[in-house]
């Protein structure tokens, strides 16, 4: 293939993208551009939160609490620049929780500087619990690693720390994945178990994404995700 060529298909590849992304936004029964957009559906909020410094333009789109996504277009510097979502509020005391499950399944790019992850708010937010599922480019959890350890159905690296507000508990998974089901309430557990909090009540499950940089524009979607709790 000639360097036209080639030149050709990442231009074509380009607007596809930028196409489909467009068309899929346009079809949703839900969107929006706003900075703090938000939708109720089905027991769930789903959210835009653009929230970070130096942030660009980013559209969410949402046919239901479970199958949603963005196009977002934030610039290549550091620090996270937003956490679109979709949460499922608990507020339940975790010993009295039955079970607290979730299942997801993700579509997304292999390019920019994110993760996909969960973030559990306990104690009117004193503690937050972040699961990573994947993550892509030069990002990395607050705080120092703990240890490794299997719990909940997967296989993570631990790190614990703050962020000035509140402490913070991050479990990244040992390798990416964009589908699968997580026993969340066996991983509050395990935390509990370090004496790192105690009987917590568990406020929202959130699952979205964490955006540093996906300079140019990219599409990040949802293809289904739920929350089980009892």
């Amino acid at each position: 293939m000639t360097k036209f060529a080639r030149s050709l298909v990442v231009a074509v590849a380009a607007v596809l993208a930028v196409s489909l992304g467009a068309s899929t936004a346009l079809a949703a029964t839900w969107t929006s551009s706003d900075q703090w957009g938000s939708w109720s559906n089905g027991g769930y909020t789903v959210r835009n939160n653009v929230w970070g410094g130096g942030r660009g333009p980013q559209t969410i789109w949402a046919n239901s609490y479970s199958n949603w996504g963005v196009r977002s277009n934030q610039p290549n510097t550091g620090g996270v620049k937003s956490y679109p979502h979709s949460e499922k509020m608990v507020n339940r005391r975790l010993s009295a929780l039955g079970r607290l499950t979730s299942n997801f399944n993700v579509s997304y790019p292999n390019a920019g500087s994110y993760t996909t992850a969960y973030d559990i708010w306990a104690n009117n937010n004193a503690y937050e619990i972040m699961l990573w599922m994947n993550k892509v480019g030069n990002v990395g959890p607050i705080g120092s690693f703990q240890t490794s350890v299997s719990v909940g159905g997967h296989s993570w690296n631990v790190y614990r720390g703050s962020n000035g507000a509140n402490a913070v508990f991050s479990f990244v998974r040992t390798s990416n994945t964009g589908s699968g089901s997580v026993d969340i309430k066996a991983v509050m557990n395990w935390v509990r178990s370090r004496g790192w909090f105690g009987d917590v009540t568990v406020g929202a499950v959130q699952f979205g994404y964490e955006i540093t940089s996906s300079s140019g524009g990219l599409n990040f979607t949802t293809n289904s995700y739920s929350v089980s709790a009892g």
